[in-house]
């Protein structure tokens, strides 16, 4: 017998002769059917009685450490090759057995309602429901819970994706992870993290957003909400508006009409899952340090109800991605986010500055982080459902980013993206303006053409009087360069394309996957 045979039935003997009457117990993010990362450490953990002997095995491996004072023990499982099923056990007062265990790809996948979102939801459910017995494909559901106390742990389960299952998973995820798995023929675990209506600032912690200065005021606020709130007072208010409410609904129905929305009763803003830092707490924080590939982000409706809201997205969702980063302790690892999609009124003015679209240019400059991606979704919305259904190709999208930066395929796995500008001034000719021209360089360009094989769309141009007006817009197949120009913009200075919360601007490239909008001026957008 080996001395690292010996070793473990030394200690094997010395945990199951051990007094200690704590159990000992894995974090909730472990369970059967769960996916572990493949190539890198795993680390896994839970808790015991302190200093309680704890043997973690899986395969031919097996990991040995002590509870600390406060009972929590960890192990670091050596990096494993894609396959499985595998059992992993825990021993130390008790045995812990956790079946079908795969080894494979895992992603992280949060964000609010659009990520919660079920595939039961998506268009063509029930063709995609008929072909999702793919057993490789695992999703974990966490539990939701809003807290301002930081959790060690949270409640969910790892469930095998079929044709019974899948209805419950999150649909963005799951398109992107079956894409990963058509192109990978690995395991796919998704770990679904997410809640519908919820802020930002909830998935980040305050101590994180405590550090940047220009969020800080966000955090003021909401502590000033929770120093007014008087229970009994909303507990009053609630009453007088639901008797209010029962008087007119009676007199509705009597009269054949409509019943008023019943009135809602004022939660505690202390538990609200909108508060700063409570959703990392209870949603985010306990499935830290579980190893993963990346993570895909949906969010930021909530946070365009203002053109100034919009504008602070880009400095909040830059810290969420630094802050779970620097937590993870897994260096910079990747991080797509979906770019808000078309939604509400058709564009009719040349630009239409929102909430919405200052949301989607805070989602782009994500992308100046390193390892950060985005799906660009503009051509997928519906005007009148903030809820699109078509998520298959959300996740597509994001598995394509995915596929060719992550996992280094030779694809074309972006839109075009604007990646730089030049303009050349107006002349005048026998007495007559000839107006100057904007050239517009992308990047992920190949094969650059109109969606829909008419005239190029969503462009607008200004000159320093800085009046947008549509842009005549044609591709220069010599340079590649989008070449703008308008009888009325003597020399163009800034260029913006699909700049409305529901633009219609067409241009593509060879996969026709969608450009981005972008602007290349600076000009302070709160004043338009």
């Amino acid at each position: 017998m080996s001395i690292r045979a010996v070793s473990y039935v030394l200690l094997l003997s010395s945990i199951c002769s051990a007094t200690a009457t704590a159990e000992v117990k894995l974090a909730g993010v472990f369970g059967d059917h769960m996916v572990l990362q493949r190539d890198a450490a795993v680390p896994v953990w839970g808790w015991a009685e302190p200093k309680e002997g704890v043997a973690v095995s899986l395969g031919e491996q097996t990991k040995m450490t002590t509870a600390n004072d406060q009972g929590k023990w960890i192990v670091l499982l050596d990096a494993l090759e894609a396959g499985g099923p595998h059992t992993l056990s825990a021993v130390g007062a008790n045995k812990i057995t956790v079946s079908d265990v795969l080894v494979g790809e895992v992603w992280l996948c949060s964000g609010q309602s659009n990520m919660a979102m079920n595939v039961s939801r998506a268009k063509n459910f029930e063709k995609e429901k008929a072909n999702a017995n793919l057993a490789l494909i695992r999703h974990f559901k966490t539990a939701a819970h809003a807290t301002p106390d930081v959790q060690k742990d949270c409640a969910g389960a790892w469930s095998v994706c079929n044709s019974e299952t899948v209805g419950g998973f999150s649909a963005t995820a799951y398109f992107f992870g079956r894409k990963l798995h058509e192109e990978l023929d690995v395991p796919i675990g998704l770990i679904n993290s997410s809640w519908g209506g919820t802020d930002v600032a909830a998935w980040t912690s305050v101590a994180a957003q405590e550090a940047v200065d220009v969020i800080v005021p966000k955090l003021e606020a909401y502590n000033a909400t929770i120093e007014q709130f008087d229970p009994a007072e909303a507990d009053r208010t609630y009453k007088v508006a639901l008797a209010k409410w029962e008087a007119r609904a009676a007199a509705a129905k009597k009269a054949g009409k409509p019943v008023p929305r019943k009135p809602r009763q004022a939660g505690d803003p202390r538990v609200n899952p909108n508060r700063p830092g409570n959703l990392f707490n209870g949603m985010i924080n306990p499935l830290i340090p579980y190893s993963i590939r990346g993570a895909i982000w949906y969010q930021g409706e909530r946070n365009s109800k203002s053109v100034a809201d919009g504008v602070l997205y880009a400095k909040q969702l830059k810290t969420l991605i630094s802050d779970w980063r620097a937590r993870w302790e897994q260096d910079d690892f990747p991080f797509i986010t979906v770019q808000l999609p078309n939604f509400q009124a058709p564009q009719e003015k040349p630009v239409e500055t929102t909430g919405w679209v200052m949301v989607r240019e805070g989602e782009l400059k994500s992308l100046r982080m390193k390892n950060t991606g985005i799906a660009i979704t503009t051509d997928v919305g519906e005007a009148k459902d903030i809820h699109p259904r078509d998520k298959q190709s959300v996740g597509l999208r994001l598995a394509l980013w995915a596929l060719g930066t992550t996992y280094e395929q030779d694809i074309l796995y972006s839109g075009p993206l604007m990646s730089f500008f030049q303009y050349r001034t107006g002349t005048v000719v026998d007495g007559k303006l000839r107006p100057g021209r904007m050239m517009v360089n992308f990047l992920h360009a190949d094969g650059l053409k109109s969606a829909d094989d008419q005239s190029l769309r969503g462009f607008a141009v200004a000159d320093e009087n800085r009046v947008f007006h549509k842009a005549n817009a044609r591709i220069d197949t010599a340079t590649g360069m989008v070449i703008l120009s308008s009888k009325h913009v003597g020399t163009p200075v800034a260029a913006r394309y699909n700049w409305a919360s529901n633009p219609h601007g067409n241009l593509v490239n060879a996969a026709g996957l969608p450009a981005a909008p972008f602007r290349t001026d600076f000009w302070d957008v709160t004043k338009e």
